[in-house]
């Protein structure tokens, strides 16, 4: 896999670290799905901002369910200095 982007200094909300623990996932699984490109469950329209803010260097959204059927998002800045990974209810 190639990433299609910088992911930046990667940080971690406390409840998307304790999602990846319930779920008994290592970040790297999802950092990996966003780096190239994977979105996970977003619709079309969100997909397509996607693709928009990768040519333009703006935010880029994945949003994934773990294996223990919590969602978790991750956002990589605009500028890829940074990419955080936090839960829906952090934002």
């Amino acid at each position: 896999m190639i990433a299609l982007f910088r992911l930046g200094q990667i940080v971690a909300t406390p409840g998307a670290l304790a999602a990846l623990e319930r779920a008994k996932k290592p970040a790297t699984c999802f950092l990996a799905r966003h780096a190239t490109g994977d979105w996970g469950e977003l619709d079309p329209t969100d997909i397509a901002e996607n693709e928009y803010s990768m040519a333009h260097g703006f935010r880029l959204l994945s949003s994934y369910q773990t294996g223990a059927g919590e969602r978790l998002w991750i956002i990589t800045e605009g500028d890829r200095s940074a990419t955080t990974l936090l839960l829906p209810e952090e934002y």
